[in-house]
């Protein structure tokens, strides 16, 4: 709950001071006061650290799979050869999410 509280809070303040320096630069008649706020590179960047969060999720995620594979194995060695597919099926399908991950992370960065 503090968590959500924090980033809630954290989004409300660049908020703020985005349209707090828009009103002081026209209060101050800049020449830039006209001019629109360029948020491409903030864009490009939450972008890139989203897509980065994603891909660092991805290890942790295939290990724990490994992990409760051979846990589940020791348990009931006579269903190893299901357990084995299911978990080298599931670390594919989470590999392919997180190498998606990349392409989107290096499309939003370089092509906009």
């Amino acid at each position: 709950m503090i968590k959500k509280k924090a980033v809630h809070l954290t989004l409300a303040l660049a908020i703020l001071v985005l349209f707090a320096a828009d009103s002081a630069m026209a209060a101050q008649g800049n020449d830039l006061a006209g001019a629109a706020l360029d948020l491409k590179p903030l864009g490009k960047g939450i972008a890139t650290g989203l897509c980065g969060l994603a891909v660092v999720g991805g290890g942790p995620g295939i290990g724990r799979i490994g992990g409760s594979a051979c846990e589940a194995i020791a348990r009931q060695p006579e269903a190893a050869n299901v357990i084995a597919q299911n978990m080298i099926l599931t670390a594919a399908l989470i590999e392919g999410a997180t190498l998606f991950a990349v392409l989107v992370g290096l499309l939003a960065l370089f092509l906009i």
